[in-house]
């Protein structure tokens, strides 16, 4: 069997770690029990912490322990960015992000059966603390020049925003955690993304001086497109994770929309599909291009991974409906919605002349056009073929009371929309 350390690598999930051949050893002598810690800094998660929340299932399906710990405290606070203080979120935004979080990282893992993970949040052992104790029994353990020479915090420091001495303070309250985690469930092993090191290693320290203890850290490289764009980067900003921000339809496009270049490391990284799976699809890559096969294969399965299996099968049959091989009318309003919401779109009443709907949608550029696409049998309201120039959009051509999907030959679309 493959060390779970060698497929890590393989998968492209490893940066650096602390001492990789004592790390090596204790995976083969395991259980270790090891955690990551997700800031509620936004409502939702995002392509970013999916990397993290992989390593976590690879983990446990390699028969390690997993804790996943919501920051309820850290994200009161916020990582350093590299440039510009955060804005800090009232208590009640905070709490109700960490229980959003909460709901999202418990997809993930699996918290029944004989290696059952656990969900913490550090608020609970840091909400006690007071400013004495965290002085007098953390303080003293932390060097100024040690803290300062961090990546972040020197940059910062350079910088004409600065840092304040709160978030100059968050990598003592990520020491902190590991050190909780450490005394209460054995935690011997933190990862986190390679930006993260600097704060990673706060904990190792800590644990060392104050325990006498030896634990690890391990980290994820930086994700990035082969033509050197931002992964993750869309026109909605990032690729979240709750489906209220960004919908699985959309969701399911982006990894559909992978390169080329790009389709097979991501499938490592972000799928639990085997080697050999994962040649087979690189071969189709080389040889079959114009299939997409590796795309479609990405695409099902991270959608699947997120959002589950049912919302997948929602989204391809979306896909499919849109262009003449499904049924519209079966899709769910939220579906649809999501569906079209980047078409070109034109606002409708009932009784509107499908010919205006094609011009006022930008399917044709005039009523003389539209008349030709007509006639030429190229016109067509949700997949039926438009039968004369005098048709009209009724109100059982409106799905769900609002969409009539528009479609011109076989692949340009629009959507009538009344509200």
């Amino acid at each position: 069997m493959t060390h779970v350390l060698d497929e890590l690598h393989w998968r492209g999930l490893v940066a650096q770690s602390t001492d990789e051949a004592a790390l090596r050893d204790a995976l083969s002598a395991g259980p270790v029990t090891y955690y990551c810690g997700f800031d509620p800094t936004a409502p939702s998660l995002h392509h970013g912490h999916l990397v993290q929340l992989v390593v976590l299932r690879h983990l446990q399906q390699a028969g390690h322990r997993a804790v996943a710990l919501v920051g309820g405290a850290t994200g009161l606070i916020g990582d350093p960015r590299q440039s510009g203080e955060r804005v800090l979120n009232t208590k009640e935004t905070v709490a109700d992000w960490t229980e959003r979080l909460k709901a999202q990282v418990s997809r993930f893992l699996d918290f029944e059966g004989e290696n059952p993970a656990v969900l913490v949040n550090n608020l609970d052992w840091t909400a006690g603390m007071t400013a004495i104790d965290f002085l007098r029994d953390v303080g003293k353990h932390y060097r100024l020049g040690t803290m300062l020479a961090k990546d972040t915090v020197a940059r910062r420091l350079n910088s004409d925003e600065g840092i304040s001495f709160t978030e100059f303070s968050y990598q003592i309250l990520q020491g902190i955690d590991f050190l909780e985690l450490f005394r209460r469930h054995g935690v011997t092993l933190q990862t986190g993304g390679n930006d993260q090191w600097g704060n990673l290693l706060s904990g190792v320290d800590l644990i060392r001086k104050t325990e006498g203890g030896s634990v690890h850290v391990m980290t994820t490289p930086l994700i990035t497109k082969a033509d050197g764009t931002k992964f993750g980067k869309t026109e909605g900003g990032a690729v979240w994770l709750a489906p209220d921000m960004m919908s699985p339809y959309a969701f399911y496009q982006y990894w559909l929309n992978a390169s080329d270049a790009d389709v097979v490391s991501w499938l490592k990284i972000f799928t639990f599909r085997s080697r050999e799976e994962i040649e087979a699809l690189a071969a189709a890559v080389q040889e079959r291009p114009g299939a997409r096969e590796a795309q479609r294969t990405l695409a099902a399965d991270v959608t699947t991974l997120v959002h589950g299996q049912d919302a997948t099968d929602a989204v391809v049959a979306a896909s499919q409906a849109l262009f003449g091989r499904g049924e519209l009318t079966e899709l769910d309003e939220a579906t649809l919605a999501a569906a079209t919401d980047e078409l070109p779109r034109a606002q409708v009443e009932p009784g509107t002349p499908v010919l205006d709907a094609l011009v006022a949608s930008g399917l044709v550029a005039s009523k003389a056009a539209g008349r030709r696409a007509i006639a030429e049998g190229g016109a067509y309201v949700n997949n039926v073929k438009v039968d004369g120039e005098e048709a009209v959009l009724s109100a059982a051509d409106l799905l769900h009371g609002r969409f009539a999907v528009l479609r011109r030959g076989k692949k340009t679309l629009a959507v009538a929309v009344a509200d």
